[in-house]
C-alpha cells in the first residue's frame, strides 16, 4: 500500500471515519495503533513482531532512565549525611549512564546487523586483497600467510554477498531507531518518560510517519496526544491540500523525471555527456520531488487525524550556503544530527579546526545512515569538508571587511548561491550511484564524451516521445516554476486560503490520474 496508490486513499478515509466516530481516546489510540500495524503488514508482514519488541525494549529502557531520575528524590533524606547523598546520586547517575548506553548500544547493532553486515564484510575483505597483492609485487611469499588471508578474504566476500543477497532491510529502520535514540537521550536529559506502552507504540508506528518520517519526537507527539481534536475548515483544507500536493510531486513529477533518469544513468556507457549533465540536475529535482512529496501526504493524513508533523524541507534549492541548504534539506534529520552527534561532540565550542572536524565526522555518519556504499560515505564526507570550508570562510569574513560585504552584495549572494547548488547537485552523483566504479564511470563521461546516437534516439524518441531539446526546456521549465512558487511564498509572504485550496484538491488529483506515468516507481527513501 503506497502513499500514492488508490488503495492509500480509501484506506485512510475509512481510518479517518472511524477514528472520529469514536468517542473514546484510547480507542482512538487503538485504532491508530491497529491502522499502523495494518499499513506496514502490506508492506512487509515479516517484520511486525520485530517493531513491536524494538518498541517495547526502548520503551521499558525509557521507564528505567525515568525511574533512576526519580530515585535521586529518595536520596534527600534528612537523616543521612551529605556525603552519602553525593554517593548514591553519583552511583544512580552512573546507573543511568549505563542504561543509556546499553540502549543506543542494542538500536544501533539492530540497525548494523540489518544494515551493514554486508558492507562491512565486503569492505574489510579489500584491505586483505591489497595486501596479498602487496607481497606478491614485492616478492615476499609465506604460502601459509597468504593462503590463509586469501581464505578469509573469500569467506568474508561470500558471506558478505551471500548475507546481502537474501537479508531484506525493515523498510523505515533508520528512521525507527533514530526515533528510539532520540527518545532515550531525551528522557536521560530530563524529559519525562512514556508512561503508557499504548501511547508509545502508537507513536513509534504511526503509519504516515513510520516508513520515511519526518523524524518526530515523543514528547512533542504525546503533547498533541493530550489535546486531539476534530479539524477545523481550514486544517482539513490544508490536510488534503498537502495530500494532493504530494501526489502530484511524487505520482506526476518526480516519476516522470525518474523515467529519464533511470534510462541515462543505467547505461552510462551510452549517454553522452549532456544526457549525463541533464540526467544529474533531473535527478535532484526528482529526489526533492519524491521525497518532499512523501512528507506531504505524510503530514496531510497526520492533519486529518488530528496531528501535526514536522516540516521536512524549505525551498532548499534556494539556499545561498552549504550550512542554509542543511537547515532546510531533510530538516528533523539535521536537526537531530544536530542534538545527539553535533553538539555532544563539542559543536562549535572547542575552537575552529575542532568545529570543522566535528562537521567532517557528522556528515560522513549522515552518509553512511543513507546507505551502505562508499558512495554514501563519499557523498557525507564531501558535504562535511563543504561545510567546513563555509565555516572557514564565514570566520575569515568576520575579520576581513570587504570580503563580508561582498557576500552580502548581490553579486556575491548570486554566486554562493551558485557554487552551493552547484556541490549539492554535483555530489548527487555519488547519491545516486554509490557504487564507486559507476560513480567513476559517470564522472569520466561528464566532459567531451557523445556517448551512442542510437541510444539517444531511444531514450527520448522511443521512450520519452520527445527530443533532447524539448525534455531539457520541460526540465528547465520546472526549476524555473518552482523558483516562481518560491518567490510568491517566500518572496510576496502570498499563500492561497483553504476554500482555493479545497477547490483545487479535485483538480490536482485528477491531473495525477490523467497525466502520471504507468507503473509508479518506489520511493526513493525507502531504501534507507
Amino acid at each position: 500500500m503506497s502513499f500514492q496508490s488508490p488503495i492509500y486513499g480509501l484506506f485512510l478515509l475509512a481510518i479517518w471515519i472511524i477514528y472520529w466516530l469514536t468517542r473514546s481516546p484510547k480507542l482512538q489510540l487503538w485504532i491508530l495503533l491497529i491502522a499502523s500495524l495494518v499499513f506496514y503488514a502490506s508492506l512487509q508482514l515479516q517484520y511486525i513482531l520485530l517493531m513491536l519488541v524494538v518498541t517495547l525494549i526502548n520503551f521499558r529502557l525509557g521507564r528505567a532512565l525515568g525511574a533512576n531520575t526519580s530515585l535521586g528524590q529518595k536520596a534527600k533524606n534528612p537523616k543521612i549525611s551529605n556525603q552519602a547523598w553525593q554517593q548514591s546520586l553519583a552511583i544512580w547517575n552512573r546507573r543511568r549512564s549505563q542504561i543509556l548506553g546499553m540502549g543506543i548500544f542494542l538500536n544501533v547493532l539492530l540497525l548494523v546487523g540489518f544494515k551493514y553486515i554486508p558492507f562491512l564484510l565486503n569492505s574489510l575483505a579489500a584491505p586483505l586483497d591489497f595486501i596479498i597483492r602487496t607481497f606478491q609485487e614485492i616478492g615476499i611469499s609465506l604460502s601459509w600467510i597468504d593462503g590463509a588471508a586469501s581464505l578469509l578474504k573469500i569467506s568474508m566476500t561470500e558471506n558478505g554477498n551471500w548475507i546481502g543477497d537474501r537479508l531484506i532491510v525493515p523498510l523505515g529502520l533508520s528512521f525507527f531507531i533514530f526515533e528510539c535514540i532520540a527518545y532515550l537521550i531525551d528522557v536521560y536529559r530530563g524529559a519525562p518518560p512514556a508512561k503508557k506502552f499504548l501511547d508509545f507504540t502508537t507513536y513509534k508506528l504511526f503509519f504516515p510517519k513510520l516508513i520515511s518520517g519526518p523524524i518526530t519526537r515523543y514528547h512533542y507527539f504525546a503533547q498533541e496526544l493530550t489535546n486531539l481534536h476534530f479539524p477545523t475548515s481550514d486544517r482539513l483544507a490544508e490536510g488534503l491540500w498537502l495530500i494532493a500536493c504530494g501526489a502530484v510531486k511524487k505520482a506526476f513529477l518526480a516519476d516522470s523525471l525518474g523515467i529519464f533518469v533511470n534510462l541515462c544513468l543505467s547505461n552510462l556507457e551510452r549517454a553522452s555527456s549532456g544526457d549525463l549533465w541533464l540526467a544529474i540536475f533531473a535527478f535532484g529535482l526528482q529526489l526533492y520531488l519524491d521525497f518532499s512529496g512523501y512528507v506531504d501526504i505524510a503530514r496531510g493524513s497526520a492533519i486529518l487525524l488530528g496531528f501535526n508533523l514536522p516540516e521536512n524541507f524549505d525551498s532548499p534549492y534556494f539556499s545561498t550556503s552549504i550550512a542554509d541548504f542543511w537547515r532546510r534539506w531533510h530538516i528533523t534529520l539535521g536537526d537531530w544530527l544536530r542534538n545527539y552527534l553535533y553538539f555532544p561532540l563539542g559543536g562549535s565550542r572547542q575552537g575552529l579546526p575542532r568545529t570543522c572536524l566535528n562537521l567532517l565526522l557528522i556528515m560522513l555518519i549522515a552518509g553512511l545512515w543513507h546507505g551502505a556504499a562508499w558512495g554514501y560515505v563519499i557523498w557525507g564526507g564531501l558535504h562535511g569538508i563543504a561545510l567546513a570550508i563555509h565555516r572557514l570562510t564565514e570566520a575569515l569574513s568576520q575579520q576581513v571587511r570587504w570580503l563580508k560585504s561582498w557576500w552580502q552584495s548581490w553579486l556575491g549572494v548570486l554566486m554562493a548561491w551558485g557554487l552551493t547548488q552547484s556541490m549539492v547537485f554535483v555530489t548527487w552523483i555519488f547519491f545516486r550511484l554509490p557504487n564507486l566504479k559507476q560513480a567513476n564511470l559517470a564522472i569520466q563521461h561528464l566532459w567531451g564524451y557523445n556517448g551512442d546516437i542510437q541510444f539517444a534516439k531511444k531514450v527520448y524518441e522511443q521512450a520519452l516521445g520527445l527530443g533532447r531539446p524539448q525534455v531539457t526546456l520541460l526540465i528547465v521549465g520546472l526549476a524555473g516554476l518552482m523558483g516562481i512558487v518560491y518567490t510568491f511564498r517566500q518572496g510576496l509572504k502570498v499563500q492561497l486560503n483553504w476554500p482555493i485550496k479545497l477547490l483545487l484538491v479535485p483538480l490536482c488529483l485528477f491531473a495525477v490520474w490523467l497525466l502520471a506515468p504507468e507503473g509508479s516507481l518506489p520511493y526513493i527513501y525507502f531504501d534507507f
